[in-house]
């Protein structure tokens, strides 16, 4: 049985032909177009004087630096843009600013010919099917010349001015060799261009582990480098499976996702920092950044997430001491006890009352003699403590408690005969046996003048290191200048 289309169906279909072909009439000739060309995906705004009237996604033929070449309309840059898939002039060149600026592979130099014809996409096809052919041969050409060369792509012009072959390798080589084999080869010109890891992804790849269509060929044009810090902050696990890209180095989205993940880290708090919420005070242990949560550590134990928003300031200043939190029934255990008996990093104020207490009991033990200790309150000398706390002294004077008094040895001046006594009054130095020791004089020679003040230390010391009559001035072990030789 045929199938006959209905009459209200064809009334349709006029009626659609007919608003189409009215708003074509309203449209107006762009003047230029912007259209994205080559394998490398680069945008050209190429001026337009033919009378047709393309729509985005068309395919244009056009003609840039590089030769006659099929590309693809982007958008009109006339007053016809205002669909959803078109942009205007403006938001291009802001566009291209924020992509890029200077480093954006945009040109200008060249013109738009006309719209692809049928003709123009059976010869591209036929270039298309002619490719593989001919990668195989130039890796072949180029395993001969250059082993550490690898070919990624070729890339034949519409117009055949020339191929375009794009190799990659850890340096820069020497290519005159080869591409003058693989000219002679395809009986073309051959430009060789060196691309890196992150252009080799963007000539091969297709779908990235996200399920869209990589970042590189589809919309970002300057591929910047990506910063370690990012993947830290953005990523719980450094896994590299999971941050590294089909080229092997670290995603491209990561650094346009940076701005959005310092912008939220700001409003967290800092590790270790004490904050109050409404389950008590604590401190911050961990905060995740997407979820704006943060892990607070209660004084009584309890771990909790708490929403930054609840966060508040603490009720206490500080954590109260780890008897009290162990007596409230903490679940925390004591901490280990370093060598000073004290807790490690912990809160020292029970250290020191422990040493305060270490002391009192010094204090009231006797000493290894077996006497009692003297009193804070007695003097130095023959004071006695009576019961009201006064000392009292040998005079019969008494003495209020004070600071404990040191006992200092004191230096008198030499008397008129030369004796120079003690601070206790003892005996003279003159009736002391001689020695080395620093307190005690050595003995005068008859018929010396005694000095006025006598050696100091420093000089007696100096004339113990000589040795007897060495060197003109020199003095002898007993302290004494030899008489000048005739």
């Amino acid at each position: 049985m045929p199938i006959l289309p209905l009459p209200q169906f064809e009334a349709d279909l006029a009626e659609q032909q007919a608003k189409d072909k009215a708003v074509y009439d309203r449209l107006e000739v762009p003047k230029t177009l912007v259209v994205r060309f080559g394998f490398m995906k680069l945008i050209g705004e190429f001026p337009f004087d033919s009378q047709a009237k393309p729509g985005c996604g068309s395919k244009i033929v056009v003609k840039t630096h590089r030769g006659t070449e099929m590309g693809e309309m982007l958008t009109s840059t006339c007053p016809n843009s205002g669909c959803s898939k078109s942009v205007s002039r403006n938001e291009m060149l802001t566009y291209i600013e924020r992509s890029g600026g200077k480093d954006y592979p945009f040109f200008t130099s060249g013109r738009a010919l006309r719209v692809a014809t049928g003709e123009d996409m059976d010869a591209q096809a036929k270039i298309e099917q002619s490719k593989h052919k001919m990668k195989l041969r130039a890796r072949t050409i180029a395993a001969r010349h250059l082993p550490d060369a690898r070919i990624v792509e070729i890339e034949p012009l519409l117009g055949g001015e020339r191929f375009i072959v794009h190799y990659t390798s850890e340096d820069r080589l020497d290519t005159r060799a080869m591409g003058d084999e693989l000219a002679e080869a395809f009986g073309n010109r051959v430009d060789v261009h060196h691309v890196g890891a992150r252009d080799e992804a963007r000539l091969t790849a297709d779908y990235e582990k996200c399920g869209q269509y990589c970042c590189c060929k589809n919309f970002l044009k300057v591929l910047k480098p990506v910063s370690m810090r990012s993947a830290k902050v953005q990523k719980a696990t450094l896994d590299p499976m999971k941050i590294s890209g089909r080229c092997g180095r670290l995603m491209c989205c990561l650094r346009y996702e940076d701005a959005t993940y310092t912008e939220l880290k700001k409003n967290l708090p800092h590790r270790k920092t004490r904050v109050g919420t409404p389950h008590g005070d604590g401190m911050v242990v961990d905060t995740q950044i997407l979820t704006q949560l943060a892990l607070v550590l209660l004084d009584d134990g309890e771990r909790v997430a708490v929403p930054i928003e609840e966060l508040a300031e603490p009720v206490l200043a500080k954590a109260p001491p780890l008897e009290e939190r162990m007596k409230a029934g903490s679940r925390d255990k004591p901490r280990e006890r370093n060598d000073r008996g004290g807790d490690r990093g912990g809160d020292r104020g029970g250290d020191r009352r422990r040493d305060a207490r270490t002391r009192d009991e010094a204090k009231d033990r006797p000493d290894r003699a077996g006497r009692p200790k003297r009193s804070e309150n007695q003097d130095a000398g023959d004071g006695i403590e009576t019961d009201t706390g006064e000392a009292l002294a040998s005079d019969g004077t008494t003495q209020t408690p004070g600071k404990k008094k040191k006992r200092r040895r004191k230096r008198r001046k030499p008397t008129g005969d030369g004796s120079a006594p003690n601070a206790g009054g003892g005996t003279d130095a003159s009736e002391r046996p001689s020695g080395t020791d620093g307190n005690t004089r050595p003995p005068r020679p008859e018929g010396e003048a005694p000095s006025e003040g006598g050696p100091t230390k420093k000089k007696r010391r100096r004339r113990r290191k000589r040795k007897p009559g060495g060197g003109e001035g020199g003095a002898d072990a007993s302290g004494s200048t030899p008489p000048p030789s005739d």
